[in-house]
């Protein structure tokens, strides 16, 4: 396992040798929310308890919690492949959005297999 995973949110799992322990951060918001444990186990639950606080503080505070991964996206291209791709678009009766969205799951699904 890569990443831990809870209530939509992703979390890092790092280690450091110097402290001896496993750490990490929650990936995609602005915010930061960190845990830390001794064990992958222990790791796990502290991830689930950060999110939890996190959650909760958001709610008593009457704020929305930041959502992780949107699906939005700013992405800058060389202005000649950005032609050839609105026109590969034109021509293929698509969407600009829906020929990227189809190019990174194409390469998301082979770097996955």
């Amino acid at each position: 396992m890569k990443y831990l995973g809870y209530k939509g949110y992703t979390g890092s799992i790092e280690y450091s040798q110097e402290d001896n322990l496993l750490y990490g951060k929650v990936l995609g918001i602005k915010g930061l929310i960190s845990y830390e444990g001794e064990t992958g186990h222990l790791l796990e639950a502290d991830f689930k308890e950060a999110i939890d606080v996190y959650l909760a503080d958001c709610k008593a505070a009457g704020k929305t919690p930041e959502k992780p991964f949107k699906g939005s996206f700013n992405v800058r291209i060389p202005a000649t492949l950005h032609q050839k791709a609105a026109l590969l678009a034109m021509e293929t009766k698509t969407s600009l959005n829906n020929l990227v969205a189809e190019a990174i799951r194409s390469r998301v699904t082979k770097e996955s297999a």
